[in-house]
């Protein structure tokens, strides 16, 4: 089957499978959050960014090989909901930005700073730390040898604009300069974005839109 990323809660997991790396994306809690297990296919190490909800549907998404890491891509509730029962059930390292650890209320093993690696078995993610949705938001970075990059952006980039900045003009410009720099510049048009709710997009679908987007002020 072709991965659509279109997914809903109560429905299943869509999979992405590229060469080194297997993506499942699955849609859960009233939020409508998705939650997105890697598998690295050459050792079966798994990494899980988001417990965001439904710890049981997690739980079975991940499977028997259990996961090594779970990343939470900034603090707010609806992305760290299931958190405390996947650890629980995993003994799972926990990773978050350095300045969003202190809103999550589950103990950070790591401490995660903009440019830092994360494994996953032999796949590497980069973070990138992007300011205004959150202090100390963070997208991953998945810069694939065999085909284009893909990125796991959080809140802070979906289909049709940067993240909620609740009005703050001065959040909103630090997003959109955070996004742009670490992200559409540094990335071709290829690569795959998937955000925290809702459909993926690529950043050749959104690049035509920044100035409009800048304009607008959301």
């Amino acid at each position: 089957m072709t991965y659509s990323g279109a997914v809903k809660v109560g429905g299943p997991a869509d999979v992405h499978e590229l060469a080194d790396l297997m993506i499942s994306k699955v849609a859960v809690g009233s939020m409508n959050n998705n939650a997105y297990l890697l598998r690295c296919r050459a050792t079966g190490a798994q990494l899980l960014i988001d417990a965001a909800a439904e710890a049981h549907t997690l739980i079975n998404l991940i499977g028997d090989d259990g996961i090594e890491s779970v990343v939470t891509t900034h603090r707010h509730g609806d992305h760290w909901g299931a958190l405390a029962e996947v650890v629980d059930a995993t003994g799972a390292r926990t990773y978050a930005g350095r300045h969003d650890a202190e809103g999550i209320p589950v103990t950070t093993d790591v401490l995660v700073e903009d440019g830092d690696t994360i494994q996953v078995g032999r796949v590497s993610l980069t973070a990138r730390h992007l300011v205004g949705h959150t202090p100390g938001s963070i997208a991953l970075v998945y810069d694939d040898p065999h085909g284009h990059p893909h990125v796991f952006t959080g809140d802070c980039l979906f289909p049709g604009g940067v993240g909620n900045t609740g009005g703050d003009a001065q959040a909103f410009t630090s997003l959109l300069d955070d996004v742009e720099s670490k992200l559409f510049a540094r990335l071709p048009d290829e690569t795959w974005v998937y955000p925290g709710h809702g459909n993926d997009t690529t950043l050749g679908a959104e690049r035509p839109h920044l100035a409009e987007w800048r304009e607008r002020g959301w």
